[in-house]
């Protein structure tokens, strides 16, 4: 509020509806007032996918419920492995509950690799977290006391019962309802996601639409950084968008977090590729705070030794990212990483030592 006040902001409350190319009309409890503009951007987000056989209400719950519960549950089932259910599945383990995730794939995090997300899966065992790949869930019946989920694995029928259900299958961009775009004339696809250009400009040149309304991943930053470039763009800038460098990640445990280009996308771009893996186990600092656990993988182009992409799993991954992103985005290689000189003992130290892993030349692990 008090970024808004200073930047001479003024906020309506209440609901939008477009009345046409130039005009909308804000609804709340006392008025509906008209405003004019000359440029607009919408940025009405998302809301949990919702699935037929698990109408939220009672026992069944979206993300949004499952962070409101005021008790912790002696059970839970979470349908769905991505990033929100494997985020909150864990978060309710380690407060004690019982929890039991059906995944439709044969892992958790499926966008992430499979060395990745193995560790997660690990780590999930050990709080108690039982793990059902390849499972369709099909109904649920709930009572005043718990929920029964009836699923099917490889053609045979299961069930388990629990205090409640998550689902957590994705989400859905509020571009529907009375918001009136289909009345004004501004595109969207068949999943209902707002078509935009570079800038974000809609099929109507001053409107603009960013975040989980546009396609790509339904990430806070990438909405962020879209508005950034849709102001801009609005003030006359020849700002555009790009991706390339537009981190993932997932708050797990162990963290995991991905830049740039895998080692197998960049190779169906047609790069030459090396990479590496140095180990958290070979860094001082994770072995001092017991997170020994994870690695840092470094994607280059084996000729020029261009940095192209990064994951990582383990502590603070989420943080190391960053140097990636930014070794991407100013084209830097290999040898400018391992040459910047890392503060010891940190575990930015790995990134360091990845790098020189990459080129052939680890200095705190035996390559052969």
């Amino acid at each position: 509020a008090g970024l808004l006040k200073g930047n001479k902001v003024e906020v309506f409350n209440g609901e939008c509806m477009f009345i046409n190319e130039n005009e909308a009309r804000v609804f709340n409890d006392h008025e509906s007032p008209r405003y004019k503009f000359k440029n607009a951007i919408i940025a009405t987000g998302s809301r949990p996918i919702e699935l037929k056989p698990f109408p939220f209400g009672g026992r069944i719950l979206s993300s949004t419920e499952a962070l409101n519960l005021p008790e912790v549950p002696k059970s839970m089932i979470v349908i769905g492995g991505g990033y929100i259910g494997a985020e909150l599945g864990q978060m309710y383990s380690k407060f004690g509950a019982k929890v039991t995730i059906i995944e439709g794939l044969d892992t958790v995090l499926p966008g992430f690799d499979k060395d990745m997300t193995s560790l997660v899966a690990k780590n999930m065992k050990k709080t108690g977290i039982e793990i059902v790949t390849g499972a369709k869930a099909e109904s649920a019946e709930q009572t005043d006391k718990d929920v029964t989920v009836k699923y099917s694995v490889n053609g045979e029928s299961k069930e388990v019962t629990a205090d409640y259900l998550l689902v957590t299958v994705g989400r859905r961009p509020n571009t529907d309802g009375e918001l009136g775009l289909d009345m004004i004339g501004v595109d969207v696809d068949e999943r209902g996601f707002v078509k935009v250009d570079h800038q974000g400009r809609t099929s109507i040149p001053h409107i603009f639409a960013i975040g989980d309304i546009v396609s790509g991943l339904a990430l806070a930053h990438k909405a962020s950084y879209e508005g950034k470039v849709a102001a801009e763009a609005i003030a006359g800038q020849p700002s555009v968008v790009d991706y390339k460098c537009m981190p993932a990640v997932v708050f797990t445990d162990p963290e995991c977090s991905s830049v740039g280009y895998t080692e197998k996308e960049a190779k169906e771009k047609g790069y030459k590729v090396k990479a590496g893996k140095f180990p958290y186990a070979g860094n001082g600092r994770a072995v001092s705070l017991n997170h020994a656990e994870g690695f840092v993988k470094i994607v280059a182009d084996e000729e020029s030794g261009l940095v192209l992409g990064c994951q990582i799993v383990g502590l603070e991954a989420s943080n190391l990212i960053a140097e990636l992103g930014l070794a991407i985005e100013m084209g830097a290689t290999l040898e400018d990483l391992a040459l910047t000189i890392h503060a010891h003992p940190t575990l930015g130290e790995i990134v360091m030592e990845a790098a020189e892993l990459v080129m052939g030349h680890p200095i705190h692990i035996i390559s052969r």
